[in-house]
């Protein structure tokens, strides 16, 4: 037996995944210092969990903030950077439900366009880095990877979180 909801009540699961990647993605990195050093099995356990994605998704997770010393974010400012510009565009995208001339997906492959030079903010800084043309700092890598977050974000939150039908 199939129960009918009213058409206002369907759950786009799309979102309802996406929102929880990001709370994932936006609690994770700074508390995994903070359950590695509880001493609780099953909290370092999970603090393994984060530090091994954070690993795998970010290329300078040594460079992390020291939060609980000595052990540090799962991932560096500049990747913290970007998830920060995703839940700040999904958080406006919450109040605003996409309207707005700044969603970029609303202009087709131009949206897309400019998302991916705004989204090159990251790997630009990254390579000037490797390149020697200046040092990591925290305060240099966090605005690049925001920029990165942005741009992302002002794509692909009306895609994720609008109505499906």
């Amino acid at each position: 037996m199939r129960v009918a909801f009213p058409r206002d009540l369907q759950v786009n699961w799309v979102s309802v995944i996406a929102d929880i990647m990001l709370a994932g993605m936006v609690f994770g990195p700074p508390v995994a210092p903070f359950l590695a050093a509880s001493g609780a099995f099953l909290l370092q356990g999970i603090a393994e969990i984060i530090y091994f994605l954070g690993n795998h998704v970010c290329p300078q997770p040594q460079m992390g903030l020291e939060l609980a010393p000595p052990l540090i974010m799962a991932v560096c400012m500049r990747c913290y950077g970007t998830v920060t510009g995703l839940l700040v565009t999904r958080l406006l995208y919450a109040v605003t439900s996409g309207k707005g001339f700044y969603w970029l997906s609303q202009y087709g492959w131009s949206g897309v366009a400019i998302a991916s030079v705004l989204m090159m903010a990251y790997p630009l800084e990254l390579a000037a880095q490797v390149l020697g043309l200046w040092s990591f700092d925290n305060y240099l890598v966090t605005p690049f990877g925001l920029i990165t977050g942005l741009a992302w974000g002002l794509f692909t939150m009306p895609i994720l979180h609008g109505q499906r039908h």
